[in-house]
């Protein structure tokens, strides 16, 4: 079963998939989006998700660095419990505290350009939130 890994932002979702085996995460895209309507990327998820033939969806939880839930982490349980509804997929929520700093500076050591980095800023946190996860697993 692969599983796919949300960085959900206020504009932004990046996502990446596993591999069959849960071993490792490879980014697949950045979806825009708008979350004043919580539906506008259910397509393209859903287009994803059958693609990918995906069973479960980590969602990225963003909690402020003393463990505690602030506005962007209530928005990413909203999300988790809509893709449960709506997309019919079952969802955990995983501590994304710092992997935004950890991609960006990825990207960085690669020499990668500011231009360029914000492009794929997303879709690595994505990759960090999800390989997370499944490091955790093994």
């Amino acid at each position: 079963m692969k599983i796919i890994g949300l960085d959900v932002g206020s504009k932004t979702i990046g996502v990446a998939v596993s591999d069959e085996l849960g071993w490792t995460a490879q980014g697949i895209t950045t979806i825009k989006w708008d979350e004043n309507e919580i539906n506008s990327a259910d397509d393209q998820l859903k287009e994803i998700i059958d693609e990918h033939h995906i069973g479960k969806a980590v969602i990225g939880l963003p909690k402020n660095m003393n463990g505690s839930i602030g506005e962007r982490g209530e928005m990413s349980i909203n999300y988790a419990k809509h893709i449960e509804e709506v997309l019919n997929i079952p969802t955990v929520l995983w501590d994304e505290r710092l992997t935004t700093m950890a991609a960006e500076r990825v990207l960085l050591e690669a020499d990668m350009s500011r231009k360029k980095r914000k492009k794929v800023i997303d879709k690595m946190a994505a990759v960090m939130i999800l390989q997370g996860y499944l490091d955790q697993k093994i």
